[in-house]
């Protein structure tokens, strides 16, 4: 919100929640009733058109995001160094009203206006128009329109909920109050009325000159610069006729320059033009991906997981995997074509990144899902994926690679030993985290326990937490009696600890894995300069990683009675 919100901040149906699509509803049933009813020479193509480009304007804008936060991820040509925190991710969530709303007023004046409707395709005269109309009224108004939304009292009530994203994203450009928007729309309206109007206005024009707005819009605000300088070499105009990331990132981080729209010649002609500018967009283009000290080497699930990667929608990002929306169910083609494309050309991919204090860390994705681990034949591959991370990872200068729970698989891997044993020579650590599950599990477990129930089967962190157990002298109930031998076999003390169980009523239960313990583990590994593998059988001592991690803040302190 903005410091001080004013009159007509909120937008009309945020009460609705989610269910302010339903606005739209009547115009588009309307919209196909009346195409579906009408004789041929009377349908309305336009109308009709209206509904497929407002999707088109949502796939497009998210199509930006998803990019913006895959590219400032990796590091290279990022202009600010600042990670989004999650209340501007809330705030930008509303980002489609601004779609809504173009499509309320779409309909509303293709009924209204006759001239409006039944639009051909293309006319020169009218695209000639809506370029030089948004070259000059536009552009100019626009400025002056800015600078007024700096002054005190307007950005206090208004565009300081704007400015409030310090780092920007690509659809932080539409993220104002509802006054603000309408200001907008008034002033962009300029073009596609007056071709409308003189009878010049084509489906491209119209169409094609809010697409132009969004793509503007959405470049300019993404956190990294990808303008090529030879094109400004090659056509010098070009400097004062379009704008590049950097230039609006400055007006995001100084408020008092660059406030033109997409034409920078206004703050060139009127003196507010950032001193700074040209330096920081040179500086952004040399600027090379980021050096992780850390990366984590996690992969993808269920086929529908794609849908909870940073990458994508937030909305679905930050909701546990397990709650299911109905609407995945209709977004089935999207991922069945995500999964063939991920089978036949899928590479490792950079999810995110994060920093705690001097360390990088960046999250890594395999385009595997846990279907493909079960299966003997995709072993080979999957370890190929594996193995070239850990190289990629190396020659990027990482100290430390954490697998994820599948990635540190004991039959496909032996927990990551495999990789060592083929490239000893590596400086990189691999670390697989079983040592802090054990050490998770043993300071959660209550004081006075003298019984607990182990289930789920025998691995690497089982077998070590069977151990430590027996020394603290806390009996081992098992189900099986195969389990029950192996577990005395592996352990060289304290034998008559374990216990053959007939019943279920056991105060603990503990599952094979107690939670994914790699990632925390990975940058403890970075902070504290442990210059050793955790993978294969080797393991890390319990009390020495559970300390370092409690010393960092990363693992909650273990619950007593």
């Amino acid at each position: 919100m903005a410091t001080t919100p004013g009159f007509l901040t909120d937008w009309p149906w945020k009460h609705l929640g989610s269910f302010k699509y339903v606005i739209l509803a009547p115009w588009i049933a309307h919209s196909v009733y009346s195409f579906l009813t009408k004789e041929q020479c009377e349908r309305d193509s336009t109308n009709l058109l209206i509904f497929p480009f407002l999707l088109s304007r949502m796939l497009h804008n998210q199509l930006w995001i998803s990019f913006s936060r895959y590219r400032t991820a990796k590091g290279n040509n990022r202009i600010v160094d600042k990670g989004i925190e999650f209340d501007q991710v809330d705030r930008e969530s509303n980002w489609d009203d601004q779609i809504i709303l173009s499509g309320l007023l779409f309909y509303v004046f293709n009924t209204l206006n006759c001239k409006a409707s039944k639009l051909p395709l293309w006319r020169l005269d009218g695209v000639v128009m809506s370029t030089f109309l948004h070259a000059g009224p536009v552009e100019f108004l626009y400025y002056w329109l800015h600078r007024a939304l700096h002054h005190h009292y307007l950005y206090s009530r208004y565009h300081s909920h704007h400015h409030s994203s310090i780092v920007t994203e690509p659809i932080t450009s539409v993220i104002h109050p509802f006054a603000e928007h309408i200001a907008y729309f008034l002033l962009f309206a300029i073009p596609t009325l007056t071709t409308v109007f003189t009878g010049t206005a084509s489906l491209t024009s119209l169409f094609g000159y809010i697409t132009y707005i969004d793509v503007m819009n959405n470049m300019g605000h993404c956190n990294f610069e990808f303008i090529p300088k030879w094109i400004f070499f090659i056509v010098p105009p070009l400097k004062y006729l379009m704008y590049t990331p950097s230039f609006h990132s400055l007006h995001h981080t100084q408020f008092r320059t660059n406030y033109s729209l997409f034409m920078p010649i206004y703050d060139y002609i009127y003196g507010t033009m950032d001193k700074s500018t040209d330096l920081t967009y040179e500086n952004s283009l040399r600027r090379k991906e980021d050096s992780p000290d850390v990366v984590h080497l996690t992969h993808l699930t269920t086929l529908e997981s794609i849908y909870h990667l940073r990458l994508g929608f937030s909305s679905l990002a930050s909701m546990p995997h397990e709650n299911h929306k109905w609407y995945i169910w209709f977004m089935w083609p999207v991922t069945l074509w995500t999964m063939i494309t991920n089978c036949i050309y899928g590479r490792t991919f950079i999810l995110e990144r994060n920093s705690l204090e001097k360390f990088n860390f960046q999250s890594w994705a395999i385009p595997r899902y846990n279907l493909q681990y079960l299966l003997k034949w995709q072993s080979k591959a999957i370890n190929r994926f594996i193995e070239d991370a850990i190289l990629q990872a190396e020659e990027k200068g990482a100290k430390v690679l954490s697998l994820g729970l599948l990635n540190q698989d004991e039959e496909l891997n032996r927990s990551g030993e495999l990789y060592i044993e083929r490239h000893p020579k590596i400086k990189i650590k691999v670390v697989d985290g079983s040592s802090l599950a054990v050490a998770v599990v043993l300071n959660s477990i209550p004081k006075g326990t003298t019984e607990v129930l182990l289930r789920g089967n025998l691995t690497k962190v089982a077998f070590s937490l069977a151990s430590a157990l027996c020394q603290r002298d806390i009996k081992i109930a098992t189900l099986y009696k195969s389990d029950y031998e192996k577990l005395k076999l592996a352990t060289t003390s304290s034998r008559s600890n374990f216990v053959l169980s007939k019943r279920f009523d056991q105060k603990n239960w503990l599952p094979r894995r107690a939670m994914s313990a790699a990632r925390v583990a990975g940058i403890v590994h970075a902070v504290e300069g442990w210059n050793v593998h955790e993978c294969g059988d080797k393991m890390i001592d319990v009390d020495k990683i559970w300390e370092a991690s409690i010393k960092h803040g990363f693992i909650p302190l273990p619950f007593s009675e």
